[in-house]
Order: C-alpha cells, then sequence, then structure tokens
C-alpha cells in the first residue's frame, strides 16, 4: 500500500498558497478528472477526483490545513 500523499502535491500548489488559489486549482482538476468526463478512463478518474477531493477538503479548512 503507497504512502499517503502529501495534499500540496495532489493538487500542485505551494505550502504559502492562498484559499483562492487553492479553490481555483481544485476547480480547474476536478473538471478535469470528473468521472463523467473520463468515460474511457472511469476507474483511474474516480480515483484521482476522490483524492484530489480530499485534498482540497482538508487544505480549505483553515484547522484541517494546519493539523
Amino acid at each position: 500500500m503507497s504512502a499517503k500523499r502529501d495534499y500540496y502535491e495532489v493538487l500542485g500548489v505551494s505550502k504559502d498558497a492562498t484559499k483562492e488559489q487553492i479553490n481555483k486549482v481544485y476547480k480547474k482538476l476536478a473538471v478535469k478528472w470528473h468521472p463523467d468526463k473520463n468515460q474511457n478512463n472511469k476507474e483511474e478518474a474516480e480515483k484521482k477526483f476522490t483524492e484530489i477531493t480530499k485534498a482540497y477538503s482538508v487544505l480549505y479548512n483553515d484547522e484541517k490545513r494546519s493539523a
């Protein structure tokens, strides 16, 4: 099993990224990897989309981000 990935790496943002930057990158990646947009590679898209969404939920929340 692979180790937990760095959420900053998942979204491709720096550790001092603002909420606005995180939101912008998340929206772009969510559209790119949404399973409905990737019918030919749905399984990988679902994994990526889930990973991106989890990273966003942690980094966008100040309390979770500081932990």
